[in-house]
């Protein structure tokens, strides 16, 4: 503070220089304010430097207008509280910050890394590099990995006998293993590039699908050009099968049809409404209608389908595909399709 009266009761420190007189007042912690002074007065010796301390309250202090001494007042530095706070306010943004990046970024690796890794398996599954094995499962029971000779043997070489029916991408067949598991596996036909679809398509979405009127899959087995679906058995065959069965067409009375037809009602409506995906199965038929021991409806075939976004209506596609007489107009005609589609 400039131009300042001297305050009383001050403490006089001979022949020091400026610096030493902050050094005095800055190493005593009961050091209050210290002023220096290069004017001499017979109240103080001989000696025409001045370094006075003040130690203690500082007295009768007052600024003058005109002339007087510069006054240095020493004032708290920050408490350890107060430091502590203020090193939080700058490093917990910056901390937080590279947290948020870091997080990031590893979302983004795992993201990009997962859908890289998933290309790279499909990629070599479909060029037939690899003997992939299937896990059975039904409820807590877990079958043995079956790798291709074993379905061979199972399904008696794929021999006509064990045919249960058969598509525009390949047959189905029924096998059994030695413990007497038995399964459906079908056999997509080689070289066909709709078959490739079909297969990925299928593995895709009814593995992610769990409804009771809806046909388990159960796993896939791809063994150079050969791609196989594997799916829960199901002894009625399909519905096509039995309606057009001379004799076993006896057994589908009016309230077994009303019930499969409520069956296949429900599964729709699972896919269409109820399930995580929306699904338009694009190839409703009673061909892929198949019955379990119980005549319960099971729907069939997923090669064909499609996912909608939870608010779409309807879509279009220049590549139409499925079976003509169960395809709507529209569709055939301008590739639109929709959940009407389906029925």
């Amino acid at each position: 503070m400039s131009t300042m009266k001297i305050p009383d009761q001050f403490l006089y420190v001979k022949n020091r220089s400026l610096d030493e007189c902050i050094a005095e007042c800055t190493s005593n912690c009961s050091c209050m304010a210290y002023a220096y002074s290069t004017m001499r007065t017979n109240a103080i010796d001989e000696d025409d430097t001045r370094c006075l301390l003040w130690i203690g309250d500082l007295i009768d202090t007052e600024k003058f207008i005109g002339q007087g001494e510069n006054l240095y007042i020493r004032v708290n530095g920050l408490s350890d509280k107060n430091r502590k706070s203020n090193v939080l306010k700058i490093t917990l943004p910056v901390v937080s910050s590279l947290l948020i990046i870091i997080c990031v970024c590893l979302a983004w690796i795992c993201s990009f890394g997962g859908k890289q890794r998933n290309k790279k398996i499909w990629k070599k599954l479909m060029s037939g590099t690899s003997s992939t094995s299937i896990e059975l499962r039904d409820g807590n029971l877990k079958y043995p990995f079956i790798n291709f000779q074993e379905i061979v043997l199972a399904t008696n070489n794929f021999s006509n006998s064990n045919m249960l029916g058969h598509g525009g991408f390949g047959n189905v067949y029924k096998a059994t293993l030695e413990d007497g598991t038995e399964f459906a596996v079908k056999r997509l036909s080689k070289g066909s590039g709709q078959g490739e679809l079909e297969f990925r398509n299928e593995v895709i979405l009814i593995a992610k699908l769990q409804h009771k009127n809806l046909v388990r899959l159960l796993g896939f087995c791809i063994h150079g050009d050969e791609k196989l679906l594997i799916y829960e058995y199901l002894p009625n065959k399909s519905l096509d099968a039995m309606l057009f069965d001379a004799t076993r067409k006896s057994m589908l009375d009016w309230p077994i049809r009303f019930e499969i037809t409520k069956g296949v009602a429900r599964g729709l409506l699972y896919l269409h409404q109820d399930s995580r995906l929306k699904i338009i199965h694009m190839d409703l038929k009673a061909s892929n209608i198949l019955l379990d021991a119980e005549m319960s409806p099971k729907i069939s075939d997923f090669g064909m389908a499609r996912i909608f976004g939870s608010n779409q209506q309807q879509e279009n596609t220049n590549r139409v595909v499925g079976t003509y007489g169960y395809m709507p107009p529209e569709y055939v005609l301008k590739g639109v399709f929709s959940v009407k589609s389906d029925v």
